[in-house]
Protein backbone atom coordinates (compact mmCIF):
# COMPACT_ATOMS: atom_id res chain seq x y z
CA UNK A 1 0.00 0.00 0.00
CA UNK A 2 1.05 3.84 -0.61
CA UNK A 3 0.38 5.68 2.10
CA UNK A 4 1.18 8.70 0.41
CA UNK A 5 -1.31 7.78 -2.56
CA UNK A 6 -3.66 7.46 0.43
CA UNK A 7 -3.15 10.51 2.09
CA UNK A 8 -3.37 12.52 -1.43
CA UNK A 9 -6.39 11.06 -2.12
CA UNK A 10 -8.28 12.63 0.86
CA UNK A 11 -6.32 15.74 0.71
CA UNK A 12 -7.97 16.29 -2.59
CA UNK A 13 -11.10 16.06 -1.47
CA UNK A 14 -10.44 19.13 0.76
CA UNK A 15 -11.54 21.72 -1.37
CA UNK A 16 -15.25 20.27 -1.86
CA UNK A 17 -17.46 22.49 0.29
CA UNK A 18 -20.05 20.42 0.78
CA UNK A 19 -17.80 17.71 2.76
CA UNK A 20 -17.36 17.46 6.53
CA UNK A 21 -13.83 15.96 7.24
CA UNK A 22 -15.87 13.16 8.33
CA UNK A 23 -17.03 12.18 4.64
CA UNK A 24 -13.62 13.67 3.15
CA UNK A 25 -11.86 10.40 5.35
CA UNK A 26 -14.45 8.28 4.23
CA UNK A 27 -14.70 8.90 0.37
CA UNK A 28 -11.00 8.98 0.17
CA UNK A 29 -10.44 5.70 1.15
CA UNK A 30 -13.23 4.73 -1.34
CA UNK A 31 -11.42 6.39 -3.88
CA UNK A 32 -7.92 5.05 -3.02
CA UNK A 33 -9.78 1.19 -2.76
CA UNK A 34 -11.17 2.27 -6.35
CA UNK A 35 -7.88 3.47 -7.67
CA UNK A 36 -6.12 0.12 -6.64
CA UNK A 37 -3.91 2.42 -4.50
CA UNK A 38 -5.21 0.24 -1.62
CA UNK A 39 -6.67 -3.24 -1.25
CA UNK A 40 -7.84 -6.20 0.87
CA UNK A 41 -5.91 -7.11 3.02
CA UNK A 42 -4.12 -3.57 3.62
CA UNK A 43 -3.28 -2.84 6.97
CA UNK A 44 -4.67 1.07 6.96
CA UNK A 45 -2.64 4.03 8.60
CA UNK A 46 -3.39 4.25 12.45
CA UNK A 47 -5.31 6.92 14.22
CA UNK A 48 -2.30 8.85 15.57
CA UNK A 49 -0.97 8.71 11.75
CA UNK A 50 -3.82 10.05 10.59
CA UNK A 51 -3.94 12.74 12.96
CA UNK A 52 0.00 13.61 12.17
CA UNK A 53 -0.75 13.97 8.16
CA UNK A 54 -4.09 15.17 8.00
CA UNK A 55 -4.27 17.14 11.07
CA UNK A 56 -8.12 15.75 11.73
CA UNK A 57 -9.28 15.31 15.50
CA UNK A 58 -9.23 11.75 16.66
CA UNK A 59 -12.83 11.69 17.22
CA UNK A 60 -13.24 12.38 13.68
CA UNK A 61 -10.81 9.61 12.10
CA UNK A 62 -12.23 6.96 14.75
CA UNK A 63 -15.97 8.23 13.71
CA UNK A 64 -15.03 7.54 10.06
CA UNK A 65 -13.62 4.14 10.79
CA UNK A 66 -16.10 3.00 12.02
CA UNK A 67 -18.69 3.89 9.51
CA UNK A 68 -16.78 2.18 6.94
CA UNK A 69 -16.37 -1.21 9.47
CA UNK A 70 -20.07 -0.96 9.38
CA UNK A 71 -20.62 -0.93 5.47
CA UNK A 72 -18.40 -3.72 5.56
CA UNK A 73 -15.15 -2.11 3.99
CA UNK A 74 -13.13 -2.21 6.92
CA UNK A 75 -12.61 -4.39 10.25
CA UNK A 76 -10.92 -4.13 13.27
CA UNK A 77 -8.90 -7.04 14.50
CA UNK A 78 -8.02 -6.72 18.26
CA UNK A 79 -4.62 -4.53 18.48
CA UNK A 80 -3.59 -5.26 15.47
CA UNK A 81 -5.07 -2.00 14.00
CA UNK A 82 -8.04 -1.72 10.74
CA UNK A 83 -7.78 -3.55 7.24
CA UNK A 84 -9.21 -3.35 4.28
CA UNK A 85 -12.06 -6.30 4.10
CA UNK A 86 -13.06 -5.95 1.05
CA UNK A 87 -12.43 -4.10 -3.00
CA UNK A 88 -16.55 -3.88 -3.17
CA UNK A 89 -16.69 -0.36 -2.14
CA UNK A 90 -20.39 -0.66 -3.45
CA UNK A 91 -21.21 -2.49 -0.02
CA UNK A 92 -23.25 0.02 2.41
CA UNK A 93 -23.62 -2.22 6.05
CA UNK A 94 -22.72 -5.43 7.35
CA UNK A 95 -24.81 -7.13 8.96
CA UNK A 96 -24.30 -10.33 11.55
CA UNK A 97 -27.41 -12.26 12.25
CA UNK A 98 -27.16 -14.91 15.37
CA UNK A 99 -30.68 -17.52 15.30
CA UNK A 100 -31.02 -20.91 16.85
CA UNK A 101 -31.06 -23.20 14.03
CA UNK A 102 -32.55 -23.05 10.19
CA UNK A 103 -35.91 -24.40 10.74
CA UNK A 104 -37.97 -23.93 8.31
CA UNK A 105 -40.06 -21.10 9.60
CA UNK A 106 -36.45 -19.35 10.59
CA UNK A 107 -35.67 -19.59 6.74
CA UNK A 108 -38.90 -17.56 6.23
CA UNK A 109 -37.40 -14.99 8.55
CA UNK A 110 -34.05 -15.07 6.76
CA UNK A 111 -35.92 -15.03 3.18
CA UNK A 112 -37.89 -12.22 4.10
CA UNK A 113 -35.46 -10.17 6.10
CA UNK A 114 -32.60 -10.46 3.29
CA UNK A 115 -35.09 -9.60 0.40
CA UNK A 116 -36.14 -6.71 2.13
CA UNK A 117 -32.56 -4.75 2.97
CA UNK A 118 -31.17 -5.06 -0.63
CA UNK A 119 -28.57 -6.01 -2.53
CA UNK A 120 -26.16 -3.50 -0.96
CA UNK A 121 -26.23 -5.03 2.56
CA UNK A 122 -24.27 -8.39 3.17
CA UNK A 123 -25.73 -10.64 5.75
CA UNK A 124 -23.80 -13.33 7.76
CA UNK A 125 -25.66 -16.16 9.39
CA UNK A 126 -24.27 -17.82 12.48
CA UNK A 127 -26.25 -20.37 14.61
CA UNK A 128 -25.40 -20.80 18.51
CA UNK A 129 -28.33 -23.90 18.81
CA UNK A 130 -29.32 -22.32 22.59
CA UNK A 131 -25.71 -23.43 23.48
CA UNK A 132 -24.18 -20.57 25.92
CA UNK A 133 -20.74 -21.41 24.77
CA UNK A 134 -21.05 -20.81 20.76
CA UNK A 135 -22.94 -18.54 21.55
CA UNK A 136 -20.40 -16.67 23.26
CA UNK A 137 -17.49 -17.40 20.85
CA UNK A 138 -19.49 -15.98 17.78
CA UNK A 139 -20.47 -12.54 19.74
CA UNK A 140 -16.96 -12.08 20.45
CA UNK A 141 -15.14 -13.66 17.64
CA UNK A 142 -17.33 -10.92 15.29
CA UNK A 143 -17.75 -7.72 17.83
CA UNK A 144 -16.26 -4.85 16.50
CA UNK A 145 -16.63 -6.23 12.92
CA UNK A 146 -20.24 -5.81 11.73
CA UNK A 147 -22.45 -2.27 11.57
CA UNK A 148 -25.47 -4.10 12.93
CA UNK A 149 -26.22 -6.86 15.24
CA UNK A 150 -29.27 -9.26 14.66
CA UNK A 151 -29.53 -11.44 17.57
CA UNK A 152 -31.81 -14.01 18.72
CA UNK A 153 -31.11 -14.11 22.61
CA UNK A 154 -30.58 -17.12 24.86
CA UNK A 155 -32.04 -16.15 28.63
CA UNK A 156 -29.54 -16.70 30.80
CA UNK A 157 -27.87 -13.91 32.86
CA UNK A 158 -24.33 -14.77 30.95
CA UNK A 159 -26.12 -14.52 27.74
CA UNK A 160 -27.79 -10.98 29.04
CA UNK A 161 -23.74 -10.26 29.72
CA UNK A 162 -22.52 -10.80 26.65
CA UNK A 163 -25.34 -9.18 24.39
CA UNK A 164 -25.19 -5.80 26.88
CA UNK A 165 -21.43 -5.56 25.94
CA UNK A 166 -22.55 -4.28 22.23
CA UNK A 167 -23.66 -1.46 21.16
CA UNK A 168 -26.82 -1.16 21.57
CA UNK A 169 -27.65 1.30 18.64
CA UNK A 170 -26.46 -0.88 16.03
CA UNK A 171 -28.29 -3.95 18.04
CA UNK A 172 -32.00 -5.67 17.14
CA UNK A 173 -33.22 -8.53 19.76
CA UNK A 174 -35.10 -11.04 17.65
CA UNK A 175 -37.96 -14.07 18.25
CA UNK A 176 -37.06 -14.25 21.94
CA UNK A 177 -37.71 -11.27 24.25
CA UNK A 178 -35.17 -11.62 27.36
CA UNK A 179 -35.15 -8.51 29.99
CA UNK A 180 -31.42 -6.84 29.44
CA UNK A 181 -30.26 -3.97 31.98
CA UNK A 182 -29.95 -0.74 29.22
CA UNK A 183 -32.15 0.27 26.38
CA UNK A 184 -32.39 -1.71 23.52
CA UNK A 185 -34.51 -2.48 20.30
CA UNK A 186 -36.75 -5.76 19.86
CA UNK A 187 -39.07 -7.43 17.79
CA UNK A 188 -40.07 -10.58 19.48
CA UNK A 189 -42.85 -13.16 20.16
CA UNK A 190 -44.57 -13.75 23.19
CA UNK A 191 -45.84 -17.20 24.75
CA UNK A 192 -47.49 -17.22 27.64
CA UNK A 193 -50.47 -15.59 27.13
CA UNK A 194 -50.92 -16.60 23.37
CA UNK A 195 -50.00 -20.08 24.34
CA UNK A 196 -53.05 -20.06 27.02
CA UNK A 197 -55.41 -17.92 24.51
CA UNK A 198 -55.03 -20.62 21.62
CA UNK A 199 -55.53 -23.65 24.06
CA UNK A 200 -58.34 -21.99 25.29
CA UNK A 201 -59.99 -21.62 22.08
CA UNK A 202 -59.26 -25.12 20.77
CA UNK A 203 -60.60 -26.22 24.20
CA UNK A 204 -64.01 -27.60 22.82
CA UNK A 205 -62.25 -29.71 20.40
CA UNK A 206 -59.46 -30.92 22.68
CA UNK A 207 -62.22 -32.57 24.69
CA UNK A 208 -63.64 -35.03 22.00
CA UNK A 209 -60.50 -37.08 22.95
CA UNK A 210 -59.59 -38.63 25.63
CA UNK A 211 -56.27 -36.82 26.30
CA UNK A 212 -53.70 -34.06 25.05
CA UNK A 213 -50.32 -34.83 24.93
CA UNK A 214 -47.26 -32.15 25.04
CA UNK A 215 -43.75 -33.69 24.12
CA UNK A 216 -41.53 -30.69 26.27
CA UNK A 217 -37.74 -30.82 26.46
CA UNK A 218 -36.94 -29.32 29.73
CA UNK A 219 -33.96 -27.52 29.48
CA UNK A 220 -33.96 -26.64 26.52
CA UNK A 221 -34.71 -24.05 23.48
CA UNK A 222 -38.33 -24.74 23.82
CA UNK A 223 -40.41 -21.66 26.01
CA UNK A 224 -40.84 -22.37 29.22
CA UNK A 225 -44.03 -20.31 29.40
CA UNK A 226 -45.50 -22.72 26.90
CA UNK A 227 -45.01 -25.12 29.31
CA UNK A 228 -46.34 -23.08 32.39
CA UNK A 229 -50.17 -22.10 29.51
CA UNK A 230 -50.25 -25.86 28.68
CA UNK A 231 -50.61 -26.47 32.69
CA UNK A 232 -52.22 -23.86 33.66
CA UNK A 233 -54.86 -24.75 30.78
CA UNK A 234 -55.54 -28.30 31.20
CA UNK A 235 -55.82 -27.38 35.24
CA UNK A 236 -58.48 -24.20 34.19
CA UNK A 237 -60.47 -26.22 32.03
CA UNK A 238 -60.02 -29.89 33.30
CA UNK A 239 -58.60 -31.62 30.45
CA UNK A 240 -56.47 -34.94 30.89
CA UNK A 241 -53.07 -33.73 29.87
CA UNK A 242 -49.80 -35.34 29.76
CA UNK A 243 -46.68 -33.99 29.20
CA UNK A 244 -43.65 -36.24 27.56
CA UNK A 245 -40.01 -35.48 27.16
CA UNK A 246 -40.46 -36.89 23.52
CA UNK A 247 -42.29 -38.84 21.12
CA UNK A 248 -41.26 -42.05 20.62
CA UNK A 249 -41.38 -43.84 17.37
CA UNK A 250 -44.40 -45.75 16.89
CA UNK A 251 -46.05 -44.95 19.77
CA UNK A 252 -49.11 -43.00 18.17
CA UNK A 253 -52.05 -44.03 19.22
CA UNK A 254 -55.93 -42.97 18.61
CA UNK A 255 -58.21 -40.78 20.90
CA UNK A 256 -55.56 -38.48 21.43
CA UNK A 257 -54.14 -34.73 20.42
CA UNK A 258 -50.45 -34.36 20.42
CA UNK A 259 -48.52 -31.33 20.53
CA UNK A 260 -45.53 -30.46 19.35
CA UNK A 261 -43.41 -27.68 18.97
CA UNK A 262 -40.30 -29.65 16.87
CA UNK A 263 -41.07 -30.21 13.44
CA UNK A 264 -38.75 -33.07 13.58
CA UNK A 265 -41.39 -34.63 16.06
CA UNK A 266 -44.02 -33.74 14.10
CA UNK A 267 -42.92 -35.58 10.96
CA UNK A 268 -42.24 -38.44 12.69
CA UNK A 269 -45.86 -38.31 14.36
CA UNK A 270 -47.42 -38.11 10.79
CA UNK A 271 -45.34 -41.14 9.45
CA UNK A 272 -46.60 -43.01 12.18
CA UNK A 273 -49.95 -42.00 11.39
CA UNK A 274 -49.90 -43.27 7.78
CA UNK A 275 -48.27 -46.70 8.95
CA UNK A 276 -51.00 -47.33 11.40
CA UNK A 277 -53.57 -46.10 9.19
CA UNK A 278 -55.25 -43.45 11.74
CA UNK A 279 -56.75 -40.61 10.03
CA UNK A 280 -55.59 -36.97 11.17
CA UNK A 281 -58.09 -35.10 12.41
CA UNK A 282 -60.63 -37.86 12.83
CA UNK A 283 -59.13 -40.79 14.92
CA UNK A 284 -56.42 -38.44 16.78
CA UNK A 285 -55.32 -34.54 16.34
CA UNK A 286 -52.41 -32.83 15.84
CA UNK A 287 -51.49 -29.14 16.71
CA UNK A 288 -48.02 -27.35 16.03
CA UNK A 289 -46.35 -24.07 16.77
CA UNK A 290 -44.91 -21.65 14.38
CA UNK A 291 -46.36 -22.07 11.22
CA UNK A 292 -44.65 -22.74 7.47
CA UNK A 293 -46.04 -23.19 4.13
CA UNK A 294 -45.01 -27.40 4.51
CA UNK A 295 -47.74 -27.19 7.36
CA UNK A 296 -50.49 -25.28 5.23
CA UNK A 297 -50.52 -28.32 3.07
CA UNK A 298 -49.36 -31.92 4.46
CA UNK A 299 -52.07 -34.10 5.58
CA UNK A 300 -54.35 -31.51 4.51
CA UNK A 301 -53.11 -28.75 6.73
CA UNK A 302 -51.91 -28.93 10.51
CA UNK A 303 -53.69 -26.38 12.97
CA UNK A 304 -50.61 -24.16 14.57
CA UNK A 305 -50.87 -21.30 16.59
CA UNK A 306 -47.64 -19.07 15.27
CA UNK A 307 -46.49 -15.21 14.63
CA UNK A 308 -45.75 -14.18 10.85
CA UNK A 309 -42.33 -14.90 10.60
CA UNK A 310 -42.12 -13.63 7.44
CA UNK A 311 -43.51 -9.77 8.84
CA UNK A 312 -41.05 -10.62 11.21
CA UNK A 313 -38.27 -10.37 8.62
CA UNK A 314 -39.50 -7.60 6.95
CA UNK A 315 -39.82 -4.89 10.50
CA UNK A 316 -35.88 -6.63 11.46
CA UNK A 317 -34.77 -5.32 7.82
CA UNK A 318 -36.56 -1.92 8.17
CA UNK A 319 -34.48 -1.40 11.73
CA UNK A 320 -31.28 -2.22 9.82
CA UNK A 321 -32.34 0.14 7.34
CA UNK A 322 -33.56 3.16 9.31
CA UNK A 323 -32.33 2.67 12.81
CA UNK A 324 -35.36 3.79 14.58
CA UNK A 325 -35.57 2.10 17.98
CA UNK A 326 -38.19 0.05 18.02
CA UNK A 327 -40.31 -2.27 20.49
CA UNK A 328 -42.83 -4.85 18.92
CA UNK A 329 -44.26 -7.91 20.64
CA UNK A 330 -45.72 -9.80 17.31
CA UNK A 331 -49.27 -11.39 17.42
CA UNK A 332 -49.57 -14.59 17.69
CA UNK A 333 -52.43 -16.88 15.60
CA UNK A 334 -54.59 -19.73 15.78
CA UNK A 335 -54.72 -21.13 12.30
CA UNK A 336 -57.12 -23.71 12.24
CA UNK A 337 -56.77 -26.26 10.05
CA UNK A 338 -57.83 -30.45 9.21
CA UNK A 339 -55.50 -31.62 12.14
CA UNK A 340 -57.64 -30.10 15.18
Amino acid sequence: MNKTRLFSEIKLLANISSFSKHEQLIQGIINALNQKVIARGDILPSVNEMIRELGFAKETIGKAYKELIARGILESKNRKGYFVATDDTERHLKVCLLIYAFDTFQETFYQNFRNHLGPNVQVDVFFHHNNLTVFESIINSNKGQYGMYVIAPIDSPSAISILEELPMDKFLMVDRYVEMNVPYSYIVQEFKQSSYDAFVKLAPRIKEFSEFVFFFRPNSAEPNDILISFERFIKDHKVNGVIQSEYKSGSIAPDKVYFTIHNLELWEILKDTKVKGLKVGLDLGILSHNDDNVKEIIFDGITTFSVDFAEMGIRAAEFVLTRAPVKHVMENKLILRNSL
